[in-house]
């Protein structure tokens, strides 16, 4: 039997993809533990996200926290560390927090946890989601999800950004390409990315809409220019806050991308998402691959075996425009299906 738990604060302070692929653990205890109230800390920068998400009573940004304050003035009787923080972890043992959970690899969480998991992420073939599931073990929940049972329990939403109107034409088809992932994970060469646009630009329904940084647009001008000098290609770098992103995702039609922070929100939105890996573990598919109702993720056959230089990587080049190409004809014609299963319905009721 597991303590008794009605107020956890989860610790997920790394990149919005990491982030994001913490709310199912989020949403499970929801599910598991009726009444619970569960609040998460997470870096300032991915707040926005979190805020997305329905089952997070409370969102703490990392850079806006006065630890010690913090569980002077909330009741935590639990606090799970996705991803360790010595300070919030020295805080919350002061306070005396009744569970404290972190893994057991990590040395100060000895120190700072009163109840830890063994396990190893680095050499797990789990899905990183599913990992979080083992750091609820030590207050007695051991439950380890199927790919199948994550995805429902993002419990994410796309946010209406009332500021500008969404620069999207409904009567077309609009392709979000997300290049760049701010230095995480291999990318797709640039190369690809404007290969793919060219082959797109032949169907005039298809619009193509480049997000990222203003740092990482400008880089695309540099180093990628004809992919945003193509005529079916619009350049929104820099142009969106995270808030605003979001909300573009949640509108598109289709998202392209490497694993990056962007890819997982569009796969817990529901949106068609495709994410591209190396097929090198454990950065793979198998690790970190797009979970979602409409998600899917390709690799390449095989791992080159020398690949050491991610901005030239070898494998993520194997990956062809021809086969991103065909994954977006797909999401096209379910597309087109379901707008004419529409139209016979509404035919059918006029009648």
């Amino acid at each position: 039997m597991h303590p008794p738990l009605s107020r956890i604060l989860i610790c997920r302070t790394d990149n919005i993809g990491d982030v994001v692929l913490t709310l199912p653990l989020v949403g499970f205890l929801k599910q598991a533990v009726p009444g619970v109230k569960v609040d998460m800390v997470c870096r300032a920068y991915a707040a926005p996200v979190v805020s997305c998400c329905r089952h997070v009573d409370r969102v703490l940004a990392l850079e806006e926290l006065d630890v010690d304050r913090l569980f002077r003035d909330e009741e935590y009787d639990t606090v799970i560390f996705a991803f360790p923080h010595r300070a919030i972890g020295r805080a919350a043992r002061r306070a005396h927090v009744p569970n404290r959970v972190g893994s057991s690899h990590r040395l100060h969480h000895w120190i700072s946890c009163n109840r830890l998991a063994h396990f190893s992420r680095a050499r797990s073939t789990l899905h990183e989601a599913q990992l979080n599931f083992a750091l609820l073990k030590p207050i007695g929940i051991d439950h380890q999800p199927t790919l199948d049972e994550l995805w429902p329990l993002y419990g994410l939403h796309a946010p209406r950004d009332t500021r500008a109107d969404h620069p999207f034409d409904p009567s077309r088809f609009n392709l979000i390409l997300h290049p760049k992932s701010n230095g995480n994970g291999r990318e797709w060469p640039l190369a690809r990315y404007t290969e793919l646009a060219a082959m797109l630009r032949s169907d005039p329904d298809i619009a193509v809409w480049i997000t990222g940084s203003r740092a990482e647009g400008e880089l695309l001008a540099r180093e990628a220019p004809a992919l945003l000098d193509s005529p079916n290609v619009r350049n929104l770098c820099g142009q969106v806050d995270l808030n605003g992103l979001v909300a573009l995702i949640g509108m598109a039609d289709g998202l392209v991308a490497s694993g990056t922070g962007p890819l997982h929100v569009a796969a817990a939105l529901g949106r068609p998402t495709l994410g591209l890996f190396p097929p090198i573990k454990p950065i793979d598919i198998a690790r970190w691959g797009a979970l979602g109702q409409q998600a899917v993720s390709l690799c390449g056959e095989q791992a080159c075996g020398n690949c050491t230089d991610a901005s030239h990587c070898r494998c993520m080049d194997a990956i062809s425009a021809h086969q991103v190409a065909q994954v977006i004809a797909g999401w096209r014609r379910t597309q087109q299906q379901n707008q004419q299963q529409r139209s016979e319905r509404q035919e059918e009721a006029a009648a």
